[in-house]
């Protein structure tokens, strides 16, 4: 089985704090649409989320298919939250026992996407939303992760759910005139080195391309709290019929029709 610990942030790792941040964002986006509802959070990685999820769920079930990964979410919540192994593309529930499934990050490392649409279409109940934030791939620069199969942008995400009844909107987090002088200016040069195939495949190797990109770097949380949220949202609503160029990172909300 593939290792995802490899090319996933852990608790406890150095990251940027733009990347805290974007957790924090897609959380916070999340937390309404949970709300006294029956939640599963899939491929939950260490579960920096899963407090927060906790404080406002009717019920929340999470999990992560590396028991490496899922075993450090486990560590840190021991019985307060229910934790299993899960496969993103057989989810162990029953036909429309769901309100909201979660999938962060992680939707292009399933090797068939399609079967988790499907899934999700069957363990949802009508009305019920799937809440995915995915790298976006149509920036110039973007960089697929090592072990990803297929990624979907807004048009890809948008076709692929209507094709299994769901109706999307869409959102675009951290556009790229926001972030730091440093990322603007080595912005061509992540564009050459992804171009000629020479970004670094180990999560070491990325570290110290961070460092270089982001500068100061600090640990990982191993859950974000109320506290580390943002005051008010601004993401920008995105147009499905078109990709978008501007944001790092999209946010889809698909209702089941």
């Amino acid at each position: 089985m593939t290792d995802f610990a490899e090319v996933t942030e852990l608790a406890g790792d150095d990251v940027s704090g733009e990347q805290v941040q974007r957790v924090c964002t897609r959380y916070a986006w999340a937390l309404p649409f949970c709300r006294s509802k029956d939640v599963v959070e899939v491929a939950c990685g260490t579960g920096p989320g899963l407090g927060l999820l906790r404080g406002v769920a009717k019920s929340l079930v999470a999990g992560d298919i590396s028991e490496t990964i899922l075993g450090r979410a486990r560590a840190h919540y021991r019985d307060a939250i229910d934790l299993r192994t899960l496969d993103a593309q057989a989810l162990p529930f029953e036909d429309a026992s769901v309100d909201v499934v979660i999938i962060f990050e992680a939707l292009y490392y399933l090797p068939r996407p399609e079967l988790f649409f499907a899934e999700c279409r069957r363990v949802l109940r009508p009305g019920g939303h799937v809440l995915i934030s995915n790298a976006n791939k149509d920036l110039s620069d973007f960089n697929p992760s090592p072990h990803s199969h297929v990624y979907h942008g807004v048009v890809e995400l948008r076709e692929a759910f209507a094709q299994h009844g769901f109706s999307a909107s869409f959102f675009g987090d951290v556009p790229m005139q926001s972030v730091s002088w440093r990322q603007k200016l080595l912005r061509p040069v992540k564009r050459a080195v992804v171009a000629l195939n020479l970004m670094p495949k180990s999560m070491a190797g990325k570290k110290l391309l961070k460092k270089l990109v982001f500068g100061s770097m600090s640990p990982f949380p191993a859950e974000i709290t109320p506290a580390m949220l943002p005051t008010a949202l601004t993401l920008a609503p995105l147009d499905p019929a078109r990709p978008d160029q501007v944001h790092k990172v999209i946010l889809c909300a698909a209702r089941k029709s």
